[in-house]
């Protein structure tokens, strides 16, 4: 009796986190002729270029230099090396929305480098060219800067297991070290570059700060035009999931590009690659070039957010930047532990009731991470307005009076597309866990009378404790940071750090943006240090 409540739970559960995302799908086959039609003949058209453009640009910029850098530093020791280990994984760190309002705030117009140009040569705006920092070339090349590390983290690891040998071997057949690269290295590593590169280009199509900023026509734009501007739900819906067949897409190709995986893989590691050693123009050029990613996507916008914030350091004590730090915290408190609970309880089902159907859910929970944060919201939204209409109707029927919004119009809301956005990355820390205990551990418990209940809060919870913790951090620092989710479902009179800087940013106040976009950058800094400490242990 107890199982079939357990397993009925779970299914509600699931259920509940996957309808957003299946409502959004069904309103495909809803009509909207002349709405489409108005679209087609105006916007939509630059929705599917831009947002083409922007993918595949950005697949581009981080492959580049992800695979570049990884490179340099598995298989060179260069003068800057030591440090460039831990400070290539910083951009992670930074929004491509917080950046975007950085760098427009320093090359703009107004910004300080076009006024420098000006008074040093003496000229006026409009007798020299500048490159526009609003402009879809700058948003690929901003994303690639901060997105890259996905790349580089995996195509650090595919090269260090890649063994010495080969190279040994490739040296004997007269092949250069840039030659090796090209023809040996990088097909090996081929899967590896590519899933990197399919996350990038799915964050890249989730956003919607940095485009709308940019004023760049893409989906995730129009599904916020249409569901305010024209006020056509159905319409924003139908967007919404067209871009979700944009990311599946994405999917399909990150999938291909890993089905051969298996014959990449060497086995034991024969022998750990030697680095040479760079010394002089060569070792200083290196350098550079793996320093450059870290300096625009990171040290720059940092320099600059705290300049600003320097000016702004007395707001750090005002109510309503208390206020912001305590509403922001609080959701990404709450977000975490829910997301955390709910991945142990799926991790653990799958580990003593292995079948397909709890398969399938791991699958489908897993997607949530794949979809943009404004489409989970388009879902959420319908689904707990649906649920507040049959509340309203229900309490109307038995009392006469209404409730209002209880669901859709508050943090509920914004807490369930959380954890649908969010519960991916729980669900990868939990598994990997649970793998590495030992099945004897249950088979001693369940001897000793253990139950199933028991052997989880007792045994397997606390032997989680760092998968646990890892997966906590990770989901609180990606809720400070989500943009587009937070934006279309928090309730009236509720900002966040990512909402204040937006809409900051938004009005060109972006001096006064830089006090909570330095914030969301510095505590996200916490799980980069935690990543670059598990990295480390890997490979040197």
């Amino acid at each position: 009796m107890e199982i079939s409540v357990w397993r009925g739970s779970l299914l509600l559960i699931s259920a509940v986190l996957c309808a957003p995302l299946l409502i959004v799908v069904s309103h495909l086959f809803i009509p909207e002729v002349s709405a489409w039609q108005h679209l087609r003949s105006t916007v939509l058209a630059d929705y599917v270029a831009n947002s083409l453009t922007l993918t595949l640009g950005v697949g581009i910029g981080t492959l580049l230099i992800g695979s570049v850098t990884a490179w340099c530093m598995t298989h060179y020791e260069f003068a800057a090396r030591r440090i460039l280990r831990w400070s290539l994984l910083l951009p992670l760190a930074m929004p491509a929305y917080i950046i975007a309002y950085t760098y427009t705030g320093m090359l703009d117009v107004a910004g300080p480098v076009q006024q420098l140009l000006r008074e040093w040569f003496n000229v006026n705006y409009g007798d020299y060219y500048f490159p526009e920092i609003r402009s879809l070339p700058a948003a690929i090349l901003l994303m690639s800067l901060v997105l890259y590390p996905y790349v580089y983290i995996l195509a650090r690891t595919a090269f260090s297991e890649q063994s010495q040998r080969m190279r040994e071997v490739s040296s004997l057949h007269g092949r250069t070290s840039a030659s090796h690269f090209w023809q040996v290295s990088l097909p090996l590593a081929r899967p590896a570059l590519f899933t990197g590169a399919a996350l990038a280009m799915m964050e890249a199509l989730a956003d919607y700060g940095t485009v709308h900023y940019f004023g760049i026509n893409t989906f995730t734009t129009g599904i916020f035009r249409s569901w305010y501007a024209m006020g056509n739900r159905n319409v924003a819906t139908q967007l919404a999931a067209i871009l979700c067949l944009f990311v599946l897409l994405v999917l399909v190709f990150e999938q291909h590009s890993r089905q051969k995986l298996r014959f990449y893989q060497q086995g034991a590691k024969q022998q750990s690659n030697q680095r040479d050693a760079l010394v002089g123009w060569k070792s200083a050029l290196v350098s550079f070039l793996c320093a450059l990613p870290v300096i625009l996507g990171f040290v720059i916008p940092v320099v600059q957010l705290l300049w600003w914030s320097a000016s702004q350091y007395e707001q750090l004590w005002a109510r309503d930047f208390v206020d912001l730090i305590t509403t922001t915290f609080s959701l990404g408190i709450l977000t975490a532990v829910l997301v955390v609970v709910i991945a142990i309880v799926f991790s653990y089902q799958q580990r003593w009731s292995a079948s397909s159907l709890s398969r399938w859910q791991l699958r489908l929970l897993s997607l949530g991470y794949a979809i943009p944060g404004m489409v989970i919201a388009v879902g959420v939204l319908i689904m707990l307005g649906w649920g507040d209409a049959q509340l309203n109707h229900l309490s109307h029927t038995l009392t006469g009076d209404y409730v209002g919004l209880v669901l859709s119009g508050t943090a509920v809301a914004l807490i369930l597309a959380y954890c649908i956005r969010f519960l991916s990355i729980a669900l990868q820390n939990t598994e990997s866990g649970m793998m590495r205990i030992s099945p004897a551990i249950d088979d001693a418990a369940s001897t000793l009378g253990a139950g199933k209940f028991r052997l989880l809060a007792k045994i397997h919870t606390p032997l989680l404790r760092a998968s646990v913790i890892s997966a906590a951090l990770l989901v609180f620092v990606d809720v400070l940071k989500e943009l587009p989710a937070t934006l279309v479902l928090r309730p009236f009179n509720v900002n966040t750090l990512a909402v204040r800087a937006y809409e900051l940013a938004s009005d060109e106040r972006l001096i006064d943006a830089a006090l909570p976009a330095i914030t969301i950058v510095l505590v996200g800094l916490i799980p980069i240090v935690v990543l670059t400490k598990a990295l480390d242990k890997g490979y040197s």
